[in-house]
Protein backbone atom coordinates (compact mmCIF):
# COMPACT_ATOMS: atom_id res chain seq x y z
CA UNK A 1 0.00 0.00 0.00
CA UNK A 2 1.18 3.44 -0.98
CA UNK A 3 2.20 5.67 2.36
CA UNK A 4 1.43 8.97 0.87
CA UNK A 5 3.85 11.84 1.31
CA UNK A 6 3.58 15.65 1.50
CA UNK A 7 5.04 16.71 -2.54
CA UNK A 8 4.06 12.97 -4.11
CA UNK A 9 2.66 13.05 -7.59
CA UNK A 10 -0.80 11.01 -8.14
CA UNK A 11 -0.02 8.22 -10.55
CA UNK A 12 -1.79 5.11 -12.00
CA UNK A 13 0.46 2.49 -10.02
CA UNK A 14 0.07 4.43 -7.36
CA UNK A 15 -3.71 4.80 -7.28
CA UNK A 16 -3.77 1.19 -8.54
CA UNK A 17 -2.27 -0.36 -5.59
CA UNK A 18 -4.66 -2.79 -4.19
CA UNK A 19 -4.83 -6.50 -4.28
CA UNK A 20 -5.21 -8.67 -7.60
CA UNK A 21 -8.86 -10.17 -7.73
CA UNK A 22 -8.76 -14.31 -8.11
CA UNK A 23 -11.46 -15.44 -10.56
CA UNK A 24 -12.85 -18.87 -10.44
CA UNK A 25 -15.19 -20.69 -13.04
CA UNK A 26 -14.64 -24.19 -11.65
CA UNK A 27 -15.73 -26.67 -8.91
CA UNK A 28 -19.62 -25.78 -8.42
CA UNK A 29 -21.85 -29.09 -7.90
CA UNK A 30 -25.20 -29.01 -9.12
CA UNK A 31 -27.92 -30.33 -6.54
CA UNK A 32 -30.16 -32.91 -8.08
CA UNK A 33 -32.97 -31.42 -10.00
CA UNK A 34 -30.94 -28.80 -11.58
CA UNK A 35 -27.62 -28.10 -14.13
CA UNK A 36 -24.72 -25.70 -14.46
CA UNK A 37 -25.35 -23.43 -16.93
CA UNK A 38 -22.30 -20.87 -15.60
CA UNK A 39 -20.73 -19.94 -12.42
CA UNK A 40 -18.27 -17.00 -11.60
CA UNK A 41 -16.73 -16.40 -8.21
CA UNK A 42 -14.45 -13.23 -7.81
CA UNK A 43 -12.59 -12.72 -4.95
CA UNK A 44 -10.17 -9.62 -4.18
CA UNK A 45 -8.72 -9.46 -0.61
CA UNK A 46 -11.13 -10.75 1.54
CA UNK A 47 -14.43 -8.76 -0.23
CA UNK A 48 -16.52 -12.45 -2.96
CA UNK A 49 -18.91 -12.03 -5.25
CA UNK A 50 -20.63 -15.20 -6.38
CA UNK A 51 -22.33 -15.45 -9.67
CA UNK A 52 -24.30 -18.57 -10.31
CA UNK A 53 -26.47 -19.47 -12.94
CA UNK A 54 -28.25 -22.66 -12.80
CA UNK A 55 -30.71 -24.50 -14.75
CA UNK A 56 -34.03 -26.51 -13.40
CA UNK A 57 -34.00 -29.79 -15.20
CA UNK A 58 -36.52 -31.72 -12.17
CA UNK A 59 -40.13 -31.29 -11.93
CA UNK A 60 -41.62 -27.96 -10.95
CA UNK A 61 -41.38 -26.35 -7.40
CA UNK A 62 -44.75 -25.36 -6.77
CA UNK A 63 -45.73 -22.53 -4.43
CA UNK A 64 -47.51 -24.13 -1.46
CA UNK A 65 -48.65 -21.82 1.52
CA UNK A 66 -47.41 -18.34 -0.61
CA UNK A 67 -43.93 -19.91 -0.78
CA UNK A 68 -41.61 -22.51 -2.17
CA UNK A 69 -39.99 -25.32 0.25
CA UNK A 70 -36.80 -25.10 1.23
CA UNK A 71 -34.73 -26.32 -1.93
CA UNK A 72 -31.20 -26.89 -2.48
CA UNK A 73 -30.16 -26.11 -5.85
CA UNK A 74 -25.42 -26.46 -5.66
CA UNK A 75 -22.18 -26.64 -3.35
CA UNK A 76 -20.12 -23.65 -3.98
CA UNK A 77 -16.17 -24.86 -3.99
CA UNK A 78 -13.97 -25.12 -0.72
CA UNK A 79 -12.57 -21.85 -0.65
CA UNK A 80 -15.79 -19.77 -2.20
CA UNK A 81 -17.98 -20.24 1.13
CA UNK A 82 -18.70 -18.03 3.72
CA UNK A 83 -16.52 -18.77 6.71
CA UNK A 84 -18.56 -16.80 9.34
CA UNK A 85 -22.22 -18.51 9.61
CA UNK A 86 -25.08 -19.00 6.80
CA UNK A 87 -25.37 -15.85 4.43
CA UNK A 88 -28.18 -14.63 1.92
CA UNK A 89 -28.16 -13.81 -1.50
CA UNK A 90 -30.87 -13.11 -3.97
CA UNK A 91 -32.15 -15.53 -6.51
CA UNK A 92 -34.32 -14.25 -9.88
CA UNK A 93 -35.50 -16.32 -13.39
CA UNK A 94 -37.15 -13.72 -14.74
CA UNK A 95 -40.23 -14.06 -13.46
CA UNK A 96 -39.64 -15.70 -10.01
CA UNK A 97 -37.68 -14.43 -7.11
CA UNK A 98 -37.00 -14.16 -3.90
CA UNK A 99 -34.32 -15.61 -1.21
CA UNK A 100 -31.52 -18.34 -0.79
CA UNK A 101 -28.94 -19.18 1.87
CA UNK A 102 -25.42 -19.87 2.05
CA UNK A 103 -23.88 -21.70 4.58
CA UNK A 104 -20.21 -22.60 5.82
CA UNK A 105 -20.64 -25.76 3.78
CA UNK A 106 -21.14 -23.96 0.59
CA UNK A 107 -24.85 -25.27 -0.02
CA UNK A 108 -27.01 -22.72 -1.65
CA UNK A 109 -31.10 -23.59 -0.81
CA UNK A 110 -33.76 -21.25 -2.14
CA UNK A 111 -35.71 -20.10 0.91
CA UNK A 112 -38.40 -17.52 -0.35
CA UNK A 113 -40.13 -16.66 -3.48
CA UNK A 114 -42.44 -13.72 -4.50
CA UNK A 115 -45.22 -16.46 -5.07
CA UNK A 116 -44.52 -17.94 -8.48
CA UNK A 117 -44.16 -21.56 -8.98
CA UNK A 118 -40.21 -22.45 -10.70
CA UNK A 119 -40.87 -24.28 -13.36
CA UNK A 120 -38.87 -27.74 -14.26
CA UNK A 121 -37.96 -29.90 -17.59
CA UNK A 122 -39.85 -32.70 -15.85
CA UNK A 123 -43.35 -30.75 -16.17
CA UNK A 124 -42.54 -28.43 -19.72
CA UNK A 125 -40.70 -29.61 -22.99
CA UNK A 126 -37.19 -30.49 -22.42
CA UNK A 127 -35.15 -27.32 -22.26
CA UNK A 128 -37.84 -24.87 -20.97
CA UNK A 129 -37.24 -25.52 -17.08
CA UNK A 130 -36.66 -22.18 -15.47
CA UNK A 131 -32.93 -20.70 -15.73
CA UNK A 132 -32.09 -19.31 -11.90
CA UNK A 133 -29.85 -16.71 -11.52
CA UNK A 134 -28.51 -16.85 -7.70
CA UNK A 135 -25.93 -13.34 -6.50
CA UNK A 136 -24.01 -13.04 -3.13
CA UNK A 137 -21.43 -10.36 -1.95
CA UNK A 138 -20.08 -11.83 1.43
CA UNK A 139 -16.67 -10.87 3.42
CA UNK A 140 -14.30 -13.50 4.95
CA UNK A 141 -13.39 -13.35 8.47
Amino acid sequence: MTLWQPGMLITAGRLNDGVDAVTTDAGLVAATGFAVNDFRGQRSGKNVTLDIYMHRTGADIAVTGGNVPDTAVCTVPVGWRPNNGTLNGSWDDGTAGGGFVIGNDGVCTLRTSNGSLIRGDATAPTGQGANLRLHADFILV
